[in-house]
């Protein structure tokens, strides 16, 4: 969630030409094709984000968004785009072991959370010395709740795919 929400930001920036920092946003569900980015949830300097960007270039920049990894392993053309992740890894530490019980969106296991049961997806948590110590929701508006729920059904046929491979799983 992490990861995905900062490349929405970096995005957002580059086309506005303002700070990342300015930028409020979060991206939840399953990272890949189905991750949700949440433009009516966005603000740039607390101004909504539809009051600043045309509906096409906005469409254009979810869909980067949400084939970012695969740019970047493009523009590699070796190796993995582990640098990103590093990134968001370490924010999270931070947050556990400072105790800044920061929010953040990120992998949480949910139960009953959003609707969803027994499945990890991305969602707003708060971090602190516990871990993940609150599963922050959100009312999702219709649209929202629609393609969150399309890709939690995407997790959920990768993880069966995965418990077919390793019945362990």
């Amino acid at each position: 969630g992490i990861l995905d929400t900062s490349r929405f930001k970096y995005f957002l920036s580059q086309e506005l030409n303002v700070p990342v920092k300015s930028i409020s946003t979060l991206v939840l569900g399953g990272h890949g094709d189905t991750m949700v980015p949440m433009p009516d949830r966005t603000t740039i300097n607390d101004k909504p984000l539809k009051e600043l960007i045309n509906k096409d270039k906005l469409e254009l920049i979810i869909n980067r968004t949400r084939k970012g990894g695969a740019e970047i392993l493009k523009l590699l053309q070796k190796g993995s785009a582990f640098y990103a992740p590093a990134a968001s890894g370490i924010e999270m530490v931070e947050s556990y072991l400072k105790d800044l019980k920061k929010e953040m969106p990120c992998a949480a296991y949910l139960n009953g959370e959003y609707g969803v049961n027994n499945l990890y997806a991305g969602v707003p948590v708060i971090i602190g010395k516990n871990g993940v110590e609150k599963i922050v929701e959100i009312k999702l508006l219709t649209e929202e709740k629609k393609q969150f729920d399309k890709s939690i059904k995407a997790v959920e046929d990768l993880y069966k795919k995965a418990k077919n491979i390793d019945p362990q799983l």
